[in-house]
């Protein structure tokens, strides 16, 4: 087995902690041109990897580059995705997958050669099989037991299907950070770099350890559809504000009520959303992810049993 990566925010620092041995191919690019030269960068160091690996199987998140060098070699790709308005990357990956594995909730085009589930992406890491969330682990890594924590999730915009979106601006940050931080303790964290003001919130644990610190968090908020959707999972209520939404957040709202899914970023909306979370136990978002879990596929066995299966073509 042969792990690639990508120097992406807190990627390489993850795996590196997981003790997962990996072969950095490329830097995430921040503008358009640097995108498209990462994609050629990127597709030429993985065909030479494979020629000298020989992989049965590849298997990635997104999976741009890995469907074109599978097409290219005859090596099945399996792309597992989830963000409908990729429409570029989208466009330019299913056609040459071996197969395109989404949820059930994705709603956008997808090619004949695809396969659904029900589940989320974020289960195949954070089912209570798997993962469990430490309260030890969580207070050593900012959690403060005793009052009610609260997590919010700033990203860099960098994503190819970012450009072009933008997202929280300070006001809107600072109005939410002190509305919370009357009512506990706020922890940030952030792709990208924040005013001084916000440095006393910042996250400084561990980046492995974040899972463990949401999972005893009263909120999620902010506009990281990713995170909002692993609260969900660990029962934990989360709001996710931005202006362009996902899939599987509506049918975590729609269907469990763990998502409470905004479009217009504006903070008494916020505010307002996350006081009537607080007016809820902890023992109904708790009772609402059982449902969802209930109702959800082992997305690791799938993930596992369609390697082994295209592993044999």
């Amino acid at each position: 087995m042969l792990f690639t990566s990508r120097e992406k925010d807190v990627t390489l620092a993850l795996l590196d902690h997981l003790g997962i041995p990996h072969l950095t191919l490329s830097k995430l690019g921040k503008s358009k041109l640097s995108l498209l030269r990462e994609l050629l960068q990127r597709d030429w160091r993985l065909w030479r990897v494979t020629r000298k690996f020989k992989p049965d199987v590849m298997l990635a998140i997104g999976g741009t580059f890995i469907a074109h060098v599978g097409k290219l070699t005859g090596i099945p790709s399996l792309v597992f995705y989830d963000t409908e308005n990729a429409k570029l990357q989208n466009a330019i990956t299913y056609p040459f997958a071996r197969l395109v594995v989404v949820p059930n909730c994705y709603s956008a085009w997808l090619p004949a050669h695809h396969r659904k589930y029900q589940g989320y992406h974020e289960l195949a890491y954070l089912h209570p099989d798997y993962f469990k969330p430490d309260a030890t682990v969580a207070v050593d890594n900012g959690y403060e037991p005793g009052k009610d924590n609260f997590l919010l999730r700033i990203v860099s915009w960098q994503a190819n299907h970012d450009v072009g979106e933008k997202g929280w601006n300070r006001e809107l940050l600072a109005a939410v950070v002190a509305h919370l931080q009357a009512r506990g303790k706020v922890i940030i964290s952030s792709e990208q770099k924040l005013g001084a003001e916000f440095s006393q919130y910042l996250y400084r644990g561990n980046p492995g350890s974040l899972h463990h610190v949401l999972g005893f968090c009263r909120i999620c908020l902010g506009e990281s559809a990713t995170l909002a959707s692993e609260a969900s999972v660990l029962g934990v209520p989360s709001i996710y504000a931005a202006n362009v939404g996902r899939g599987y957040t509506d049918e975590q709202e729609a269907k469990y009520g763990l998502v409470t899914n905004l479009r217009e970023l504006d903070s008494k909306e916020i505010i307002a959303a996350a006081d009537r979370i607080l007016g809820k136990p902890q023992s109904h978002w708790q009772s609402q992810s059982a449902k969802l879990l209930h109702d959800s596929v082992d997305v690791t066995r799938l993930i596992a049993d369609l390697a082994r299966e295209y592993g044999k073509h």
